[in-house]
């Protein structure tokens, strides 16, 4: 690093000299703070060791067109070595600078510039007494770079870097010098441009010239020294590089021989300098003028491309490697398999002959130009069609040109310049027409029809009118036509020309098994109904029919067959229609003709439309509901016996055959075996086997033992166990000459004091105590392994006499334990004695080597050989070592013993370690490892080993993949601040996550080497300041913690090739399978790196990673640390710069990125490929992966969200997981591979496990059903891409504004529909956070609900009813849209069943009905109700989760767990998560204008205000809660029930219970929800919020009336408005009904009553406006208004009482007055705010919104007082904590410590 970091001596005595020193430390202190961006930053910055110096603070607008950045880098490295020349490269920096913006426009360039300037001057001072001479600058950095090429010995490295690339081979020590050499090289390179710029182009002197000659000659000759600087993402291409051992496998270079093959291809110009042979891509370049870093990108990728297709081939052997035709063919017909089948679709011939026609060097350019096309389409690349018409066209332009001897430019590409631009000819039009239309959207408020979307662009290209268009597209075309002011419809029909017929239905049914299965039916019916027809029809009918009836039973049996989803449904439909005939129609069919027949019915209101009609609205009040619930119900059947089969398959899949730790130890014995048949490569595991069982063990532990080390590894670096319990976990490697397999301590610990204890009370013979010691075979592994440990140790340590003894001593041992007479040879009763004194010795032993410690060893032996020799053994064999001469004069000698051979080689130090634990362990470890998530992987990973998964193939033949994560802004890595910050109840993030995960905590301070620590401990050390800010990370949702799970997957790839080549015979260091095998440096192995970067990329697409650089926000510093901590970590992100256009006008350019870190720790630009415009036209996260994708690399591509996180032993199953794309699943190979989830937020709260437990349900049961039944779509992450398929067909989600707001699973849409096969495999999980508050959870569930609503108006959807047979349309519709339409029939059948009672009663019916007739329709009414009640509170959510409990926890587990979750109100939970989703699918349907929602991730540990949760629910649940609480009111009041309240309270329970859930459900899962001064809090700010005034720039959260106007913002269209107001009309039924059941009305139906009450609902609204208006806005008369004010309340009161007093109407009217009154004013509300425009007109808006303020107050009035009265009860806020944190008291932990913020009680 740069010298500035560190303390130099001053020079020239102190002083000046001194303080100059120190203001350069300050200014470089500074600048590089200032360039880190704030302190967390910086500590970021500081830790990473990277970056350091003057080089750190470049400005990016300097750094892009200069070599700035490396002058000053290579100052800051020689600094030390001649202070004076860093002074030249500082001043050159200076110019260089100052030349390129001399006004220091640029973003940081004044600030760097004086920084500099500052570091010049002092460094120009006096030094050592005299001045600087700068007239011999150039003499002195010529003589310094002479010198420096010497030191460092340039030309030797140099003609060994020749050696090494002639030989393409590659070593160990060829990597270990590839740093040092890029360093070196980097400083002369800057050294020799300062030179070039000093010397100038025409010196005078000798020197000058000498040095021009010196510069020539290295940029003609010296390729290695700009090679290896050059930048590169995976493989070097563009220029050699020795230090890159990708380069030197063979299928790479067999790869680069294929592309660089250009013998049969046309001359043409090629002046790039010589750093590498000209290719392919050079030649397309020319042609169609590709974009530099275009080429390069998708030279790399071709590349890689056909090295990996070879790969899975054979890897050739030849001196110069060549890639396979079979290899070629296989990536040219998959990566134009969409061409092809577009162009057979549109009836074209393609662009060449025959496949066979086309050689091995033509199909290459013909992938290349495809890759080029598509890798600079930008936006056009989410129209897969339109690049097949691009590439159709330049295809047969290339023909021409490769045709002719000599290549031209395409005159397609060619400007008006005259340089060629496919970029600027091609894509940009395009680009600019579908720009136009994205800006003509309206902000996404636009109706679909109004203006075009991607998909829209992309079909006209599927027809061959697209073909009309010329080549390359006038922008005159309607293709490329700018939007106008013009409506469109895109409604798409769903019968062929809006005829229904025959042709048309069978369409519909797909003509799948349905219409077998249907035609069948048919048949059946006609055998039935024909029946009595037999006799009289002639026998040709009959045997026709009877044949007929046999054809289509054996033809649906066959079909029925082929598709198991077809039972499926037939069951589900054998369960629905006889439940729904005999508890929903047929009840109801005795009431309805009764109530057909009745006449003269008596109504309490004035009739309108009963008459002559026989009753109909009487009938459809009844009716109603039970026909919602019929629509409804088949969902409900198809949950149970989806949880069924669900349940079967997870059983048939071995799932949870190990859920505890008890069964992960009574199985141990059985896993190395399962691993190497299922993890280890054939070549691996096949080996033969020996015959004996032990050894065969043996042989399969030593395969597992490595990884389950790596294993146990990760856990203790993730904190989950501790030092003691990774040492209990790891197991030994087996590989040694010990003569058993050695297990884990873990199974072992206590089993040699137990054994001991059998040994001293054995009565019995030696096979007996044998016997009963193996009934436990970890204890006789126990005893074996202490007895041969023993053995080995002991001979191992002593020579001489000593040696002697223990030969002949297990000599005699060994005899008696074959003729089974140890216990004549043996005292028993001694045995804990001899034990005793060789734990003395091994606890000596397994400490460093000390002078003291080998004497301490001496004399630990000579007690053992008196114990052993005169008190263990039997008296002859004591006798006969006592009278042995040798031995006796070693010990009157004191020779005995005297020479210890200490135990250094790392086999011998860990046998002694196990021996001493073995020896010493006395506790059980039952519950090793202690920790649950510990336990949960483990059990899930050795479970998976006896999963059905495919054959590992070898790592280099492995399918190569690449990890995908889009990230916007969200956190990357917590700072200190934000971890120590207390929030309003007193809790920090880190005393929060301290007393949640109390044992990793303690684990981490073990781990780091700290007791007991303080924030401001940890603030005292920078490296565990970092440690600590990654171990909170890691316990969040941040893209650190994706990151490091993601990088497992390296890990786990280095690991694997890193053993098979010791196991294939120790290719690498000398190493054979049967010796010791260390894994310890496999991370720095040179090969396994290699080759897991040849098979495993990762990209991480932060879209403005380059704005957060500018803006130095700490964002883009801790993305930087994680690329320096990750060298395969990439960062693809939008490039945003200003530039001039053609014509001169200022615009804004924007550039795909992609850097990775270099070797200094910066950031390496790689690749920047620039786009026509801005890259979001749509929504933001597809656009985001859209423009990073084309740096993915491999076959296969796995998108991960940034909440996501892996596990090292998952990754290890990736292999096995990859090969699925070429297994059996079906007649098409699998497209899209679902991979299981693991949610691991389940423990912060009650909600977050109800969501963490829901979401497993569905990630693990129900995606494997979909998957079994052939709809499984793409939901999400971590599912895994056929990369090649989806990027020629789209990509891998979908982009167009609001449509595809839930942009993944349209990747499954479009998957499925262009013949892709969607699969689901559990036996590797990815972990995933969720969101952990109720408010989160809403947001969540809100942004999928109103995505659903946008999918019912995609094409996507309409298209997969129109294709899926129907049975497979039935999957698909209710698990997808038809869920949510469910969920809302849900809610539907409450308000249906409601405001049909309603009807009933304000109408007077359901009384006469009841006198006139039994009322006979409660049984359907009770069923219909039953049923929507147990879907409301989720029982049937709830069935598959405990099926998946039962599964993988157990019976009685599930139990407790249920039980668990109905005592934390979960019941409450799904009732409101059934609002949230009916609310927002079903206001996406009214109005359209789905948005992404953001939710937040972060730990919610935090009290929610009152207004807060009022602004989130008000609209979607009180206002809804409120209404139906109004119904029920008014069903109490005037309805009519038989069996009285006790019916009442069966038909209405469930709504009751919504009621209170809707309304409540938000404060009882709000922490400190029911504390008294909390709820203070929360009164005082509501009121605030309510009556602050808004206005422009006032946000909805600080005042109501902003809120109030954007609450209205989701009504645009008319036709949103007019049904709005038909629904608003439901509301008028209140005031018609109750008006005619006043006593003051006296029973009179007329009219007329119900017109006047309308004239005092006005009287009342004149009221209310005149008690609102206040002295502020009448200054003329203010004591008047308010005398007035007074005046008019004391004659309401009056009027009031008078009203009471003479007159028939009483206080119960008064109420019901009130309640009809609220209803109309809402009514009048809804209307106004829907037609806002008219009402602004007439000026009422301001009356408007008083009234809607009032309305607001009076309902959170309502809400708000229970929250009051419970506030007062202080047990019931410690009632509500146990409820919400329940988890975590189950582990014993004090939340109310928590809650209160109490640190003082911890710290004391």
């Amino acid at each position: 690093m740069a010298s500035s970091m560190r303390r130099r001596p001053s020079r020239g005595g102190g002083g000046p000299g001194a303080a100059a020193e120190n203001w350069e430390r300050l200014v470089r202190a500074a600048l590089k703070r200032d360039r880190a961006g704030g302190a967390g930053a910086s500590a970021a910055a500081a830790h990473a060791g990277a970056g350091a110096g003057l080089a750190s603070a470049v400005p990016p607008s300097l750094g892009r067109t200069t070599n700035i950045e490396q002058i000053l880098q290579a100052a800051d490295d020689i600094e030390d070595d001649d202070p004076n020349v860093a002074r030249i490269l500082c001043e050159q920096a200076y110019s260089m600078a100052q030349n390129l913006d001399p006004s220091s426009d640029g973003r940081g360039v004044l600030q760097f510039k004086t920084g500099l300037a500052s570091v010049i001057k002092q460094k120009l001072a006096k030094k050592d007494g005299g001045s600087i001479d700068r007239q011999n600058d150039i003499e002195v950095l010529w003589n310094f770079y002479l010198e420096y090429k010497k030191r460092r010995r340039v030309d030797d490295m140099q003609r060994e870097q020749e050696i090494m690339r002639e030989s393409g081979t590659f070593s160990t020590e060829m990597g270990a010098r590839a740093m040092e050499m890029k360093k070196i090289y980097a400083t002369l390179r800057a050294l020799l441009d300062v030179l070039e710029i000093l010397v100038g182009q025409a010196p005078s002197d000798r020197l000058g010239r000498q040095i021009l000659e010196e510069i020539k000659k290295i940029k003609r000759s010296d390729a290695a020294l700009r090679g290896e600087l050059m930048p590169y993402n995976i493989i070097p291409l563009d220029a050699s590089s020795v230090g890159n051992v990708v380069g030197f496998f063979p299928e790479v270079r067999a790869a680069i021989a294929a592309i660089q093959n250009c013998e049969d291809l046309p001359r043409f110009p090629y002046d790039t300098p010589q750093l590498r042979q000209k290719d392919i891509f050079d030649l397309l370049q020319y042609v169609f003028g590709f974009q530099d870093d275009n080429v390069r990108n998708q030279r790399e990728n071709v590349a890689l491309t056909l090295a990996n297709a070879q790969s899975r081939l054979s890897l050739p052997n030849d001196t110069e490697p060549k890639i396979d035709e079979k290899a070629v063919t296989e990536v040219f017909c998959k990566v134009l398999d969409n061409y092809i089948k577009w162009c057979r679709f549109l009836g074209k011939r393609v662009a060449w002959t025959s496949l066979e026609a086309v050689n091995k060097n033509r199909k290459i350019i013909l992938v290349a130009l495809y890759f080029l096309i598509w890798g600079e389409a930008a936006n056009v690349r989410f129209l897969p069609e339109c690049l097949c018409y691009i590439f159709h066209n330049m295809a047969k332009e290339l023909d021409g040109i490769l045709d002719s001897s000599e290549a031209e430019p395409a005159k397609s590409c060619v400007t008006n310049d005259g340089s060629t631009s496919y970029l600027e000819k091609i894509i940009t039009p395009i680009y600019l027409t579908m720009s136009a239309e994205a800006n003509n959207n309206n902000d996404g408020k636009a109706a679909h029809s109004a203006w075009r979307n991607y998909d829209d662009f992309n079909e006209y290209f599927w027809s061959r009118s697209c073909f009309e268009l010329s080549w390359p597209p006038a922008e005159n075309s309607k293709f490329l036509r700018k939007p106008a002011k013009r409506k469109r419809c895109l409604t798409i029909i769903a019968f062929h020309h809006g005829k229904i017929n025959i042709s048309t239905i069978k369409v519909v049914l797909s003509a799948g098994p349905a219409f077998f299965i249907l035609n069948f039916i048919e048949c059946c019916l006609d055998v039935l109904l024909m029946f009595g027809a037999y006799k009289t029809a002639r026998g040709f009918a009959i045997s026709r029919l009877v044949i007929r009836f046999l054809w289509l039973a054996a033809i649906s049996t066959f079909v029925t067959y082929l598709y198991v989803y077809v039972i499926f449904w037939l069951v589900i439909f054998a369960c629905k229609f006889p439940f729904a005939y005999y508890l929903q129609i047929r009840p109801l069919v005795v009431p309805t003709n009764i109530i057909v027949q009745l006449h003269d019915l008596q109504y309490s209101w004035h009739d309108f439309v009963s008459k002559g009609n026989r009753n109909a609205l009487t009938i459809l009040s009844l009716w109603a509901p039970v026909v919602a619930i019929y629509l409804m119900d088949i969902h409900i059947w198809y949950t149970l016996l989806s949880a069924l089969v669900g349940g079967v398959m997870g059983a048939r899949g071995r799932l949870g055959e190990i859920r505890s730790i008890e069964m992960l130890h009574k199985r141990f014995e059985s896993f190395p075996e399962a691993f190497a048949k299922t993890l280890s490569p054939q070549r691996i595991s096949s080996r033969p086997v020996p015959q004996d069982s032990e050894a065969a063990t043996k042989m399969y532990a030593s395969i597992f033992s490595p990884f389950w080390n790596e294993i146990i590894k990760s856990l203790r670096e993730e904190d989950y166990i501790s030092n003691r319990e990774m040492d209990l976990l790891m197991m030994p490697s087996n590989c040694g000459t010990l003569r058993l397999v050695q297990w884990p301590l873990f199974l072992l610990t206590s089993k040699i004091m137990l054994a001991n204890d059998y040994a001293s009370d054995c009565k019995d013979s030696q096979k007996e105590l044998w016997h009963r010691i193996s009934k436990d075979e970890y204890m006789a592994y126990a005893v074996k392994e202490c007895y041969y440990s023993a053995e080995r140790i002991l001979k191992s340590i002593v020579d001489g006499e000593g040696k002697l003894w223990v030969d002949r001593l297990f000599q005699y041992l060994n005899e008696s334990i074959g003729r089974d007479s140890l216990l004549v040879t043996i005292n028993l009763k001694k045995l804990q004695l001899v034990q005793s004194r060789l734990t003395g010795l091994t606890g000596l032993l397994i400490r460093d080597e000390t002078a003291d410690r080998k004497a301490g060893v001496t004399k630990a032996l000579r007690e053992l050989y008196e114990v052993v020799t005169h008190e263990f053994l039997a008296p002859n064999l004591r006798e006969e070592f006592d009278t042995w001469q040798l031995l006796l004069r070693a010990r009157n000698d004191g020779r005995l013993f005297s020479n210890i051979l200490w135990p250094n080689d790392l086999e011998m130090k860990e046998q002694v370690k196990r021996l001493h634990l073995l020896l010493t362990v006395k506790d059980s470890a039952a519950n090793i490892p202690k920790n649950l998530e510990a336990q949960r992987r483990l059990q899930f990973f050795t479970n998976s080993l006896f999963m059905d998964m495919p054959e590992a193939k070898p790592v280099s033949e492995m399918i190569p993949f690449c990890v995908f994560t889009p990230y916007y802004s969200e956190t990357v890595l917590y700072s200190m601040s934000e971890l120590c910050v207390d929030n309003e109840d007193g809790i920090s993030i880190l005393f929060y996550l301290q007393k949640i995960f109390p044992d990793e905590w303690a684990n981490f301070l073990e781990r780091i080497g700290r007791g007991e620590s303080s924030e401001e401990d940890f603030k005292e050390s920078p490296s565990d300041t970092l440690e600590l800010r990654f171990w909170v990370s890691y316990r969040g949702q941040t893209l650190a913690r994706t990151v490091r799970g993601m990088m497992y997957y390296r890990r786990a790839l280095m690991l694997q090739s890193y053993l098979e080549k010791r196991y294939l015979g120790g290719i690498e260091d000398g190493y054979s399978a049967l010796e010791y095998i260390d894994t310890q440096g496999y991370q720095l192995s040179p090969d396994a790196r290699a080759q897991a970067d040849l098979k495993f990329t990762y990209v991480v697409s932060c879209q403005i990673y380059g704005q957060q650089k500018q803006r130095k926000a700490p964002e883009a510093a801790d993305i930087a640390l994680l690329l320096q901590r990750n060298e395969a970590l990439r960062v693809a992100f939008i490039h945003e710069e200003d530039g001039v256009s053609s014509d001169g006008q200022a615009i804004k350019e924007y550039h795909s990125k992609l850097v990775k870190a270099d070797i200094h720790g910066k950031d390496q630009e790689i690749y920047s490929i620039k786009l026509p415009g801005n890259p979001k036209l749509g929504e933001g996260k597809p656009e985001n992966q859209n423009h990073a994708i084309i740096f993915t690399r491999g076959d296969a591509i796995q998108t991960i969200d940034m909440n996501q996180d892996n596990y090292l032993e998952e990754a290890m199953k990736v292999r096995n997981l990859l090969e699925e794309f070429r297994g059996n699943h079906g007649i098409r190979y699998p497209t899209i591979l679902g991979v299981r989830e693991h949610v691991f937020t389940g423990s912060v709260s009650s909600l977050a496990s109800f969501m963490s437990k829901q979401e497993t349900s569905f990630v693990t049961l129900g995606q494997r059903v979909l998957a079994y039944l052939k709809v499984r779509m793409h939901y999400g992450h971590p599912d895994v891409f056929d990369r090649i398929f989806h990027i020629t067909r789209g990509g891998i989600s979908k982009a167009s504004r609001v449509i595809n707001i839930s942009e993944d699973i349209y990747a499954g849409f479009n998957s499925t529909l262009r013949q892709g096969n969607i699969t689901h495999h559990e036996y590797i999980q990815v972990g995933k956070g969720r969101d952990v508050g109720l408010n989160q959870i809403a947001l969540f569930e809100g942004k999928v609900a109103g995505g659903n609503g946008e999918q019912v108006l995609s094409r996507d959807v309409y298209r997969l009813g129109q294709l899926f047979d129907f049975f497979r349309m039935l999957t698909f519709f209710y698990t997808t849209v038809g869920y949510y339409v469910c969920t809302m029939m849900t809610v539907l059948t409450v308000y249906i069943f409601l405001y049909g009672r309603v009807y009933l009663a304000l109408s007077g019916l359901d009384h006469s009905i009841s006198r006139q007739a039994r009322f006979l329709g409660n049984t359907a009414l009770d069923a219909a109700l039953n049923a929507q009640f147990l879907v409301q509170i989720g029982v049937f959510t709830a069935v598959p989760m405990i099926m998946g409990f039962i599964l993988e926890l157990g019976l009685m587990k599930a139990i407790f767990s249920f039980i668990t979750m109905q005592l934390q109100f979960c019941s409450v939970f799904f009732t409101f998560s059934l609002g949230t989703r009916t609310h927002y699918f079903g206001r996406t349907i009214l109005h359209g204008g789905a948005k992404y929602r953001a939710t937040g991730r972060g730990f919610v540990v935090r009290h929610i205000k009152f207004a807060d949760n009022y602004r989130l629910y008000s609209r979607s649940h009180f206002v809804k809660a409120l209404e139906v609480a109004l119904l029920l009111i008014v069903y109490i009041a005037y309805g009519y029930t038989k069996g009285g309240s006790s019916s009442f309270i069966l038909l209405t329970i469930s709504s009751w219970i919504m009621v209170i859930s809707w309304l409540f459900a938000p404060y009882i899962f709000n922490p400190s929800g029911f504390e008294w001064q909390k709820t203070v809090e929360d009164f005082d700010d509501w009121t605030n919020w309510l009556f602050y005034k808004g206005g422009v720039g006032v946000k909805g959260e600080n005042s109501w009336e902003s809120w109030w106007e954007e609450e209205q913002a989701h009504i645009q269209t008319f036709r949103g408005r007019i049904l709005e107001t038909i629904l608003s009309l439901r509301f008028l039924l209140f005031q018609y009904g109750i008006v005619y059941k006043l006593k003051i009305t006296a029973h009179n139906t007329s009219l007329a009553m119900y017109g006047f009450s309308w004239i005092v609902l006005l009287v009342m609204v004149l009221l209310f406006k005149l008690f609102t208006a206040t002295p502020r806005k009448s200054t003329a008369l203010p004591i008047f208004i308010r005398f007035l004010q007074g005046l008019l309340a004391i004659g309401i009161i009056a009027a009031i009482a008078c009203l009471i007093g003479f007159t028939d109407f009483t206080i119960a009217d008064l109420f019901a007055s009130a309640l009809a009154f609220l209803a109309t004013g809402w009514c009048i509300l809804c209307l106004a705010i829907t037609w806002k425009r008219v009402v602004k007109t007439l000026g009422l808006w301001d009356s408007v919104r008083e009234i809607s303020r009032m309305y607001d107050a009076g309902m959170g009035a309502v809400i708000f007082a229970p929250i009051v009265f419970f506030s007062w009860f202080p047990f019931v806020s410690t009632f509500q904590s146990r409820i919400l944190f329940n988890q975590a008291f189950s582990r014993g932990l004090e939340i109310s410590l928590i809650l209160a913020g109490n640190k003082a009680n911890q710290e004391s």
